[in-house]
């Protein structure tokens, strides 16, 4: 397993969700610098009897 973190940047848009390598690090505008490096989109699925969720980071993701 490797580090990282999932950032929520959006003001009134929807966005696809990302998953981030490393550790946050600080930034005095946004709160937290992203990288665009190392940046994967999430998906999440869902069971329809239980509503169990599960996510994964994985590039095809973001392919439309």
């Amino acid at each position: 397993m490797e580090q990282g973190f999932v950032l929520d940047v959006t003001q009134g848009a929807r966005f696809l969700s990302h998953w981030s390598a490393g550790q946050p690090k600080k930034s005095f505008w946004k709160g937290t610098k992203k990288s665009v490096e190392g940046s994967i989109p999430i998906g999440t699925f869902r069971c329809r009897n239980c509503g169990y969720l599960e996510s994964y980071a994985m590039p095809e993701f973001g392919a439309s």
